[in-house]
């Protein structure tokens, strides 16, 4: 009969168990041979002085301020002695001023020299057209416009070769009535070059007017009316 070994007094059941004992044991070796370092400690300390001062010392330098140079010397006074016996001409100076007389008497020239157009709408004194002298100075605007427009119905003429060539429309006329009252300036706008020489030929046929005033003087009013050219 063959004895038996106790399983508690088998050792290789172990193995691993220590095995893995000392592999965990060598690897913490290297471990801390590959963390191992070695540090020189030194440590010193240095007082600071503070009585040394290691500031430049600038020296101080003075600014020489150079006078400036004496004035010239006054020139002598040249006085001229004159004796009593002599006779010294007084020089007279007169006054450049200008006084108020001449001041206007310069407007007035002024104003009669300046030519300025004054508009039919703003005029104070409207020319006056034959026949208008007796109407009221409220009316007279009013006569003057009724009267143009007769006069353009009565002295009107359509050109012949407009109406051949059936050329219709409206010019616009613009004149002045100068200061005489006469009909100057007279210019025409329009589509045909025959319609616009008929509203020519009608306004110069206007006759002599009483001439606008503005402040009590004759003065140039321009005027402008259309005349309309319509085939029937």
């Amino acid at each position: 009969m063959k004895p038996k070994k106790n399983p508690n007094a088998d050792l290789r059941k172990n193995i691993p168990l220590f095995f893995a004992a000392a592999l965990c044991f060598v690897v913490f070796v290297t471990w801390r041979v590959i963390e191992f370092r070695t540090y020189e400690s030194k440590y010193d300390y240095e007082a600071l002085n503070v009585e040394t001062d290691d500031d430049e010392m600038i020296p101080i330098t003075e600014q020489l301020k150079t006078p400036p140079p004496p004035p010239p010397p006054p020139a002598p006074e040249i006085i001229e002695v004159v004796e009593d016996e002599e006779e010294v001409e007084e020089t007279v100076i007169e006054s450049t001023e200008t006084t108020q007389e001449e001041i206007i008497e310069e407007v007035e020239v002024l104003e009669e020299e300046v030519d300025v157009d004054v508009p039919f709408a703003i005029i104070e004194d409207v020319p006056l057209f034959p026949g208008c002298e007796r109407v009221k100075k409220s009316q007279r605007r009013k006569c003057f416009q009724e009267k143009m427009a007769r006069h353009i119905s009565k002295n009107f003429r359509y050109p012949e070769i407009a109406q051949e060539m059936g050329i219709q429309g409206r010019v616009y006329v613009q004149f002045v009535i100068d200061k005489d009252g006469s009909i100057t300036g007279i210019r025409t706008r329009g589509p045909d070059k025959n319609l616009e020489k008929e509203a020519n030929r009608i306004i110069a046929k206007l006759p002599k007017m009483t001439p606008g005033k503005q402040r009590g003087r004759p003065v140039r009013v321009p005027f402008s009316i259309p005349i309309t050219f319509r085939l029937q």
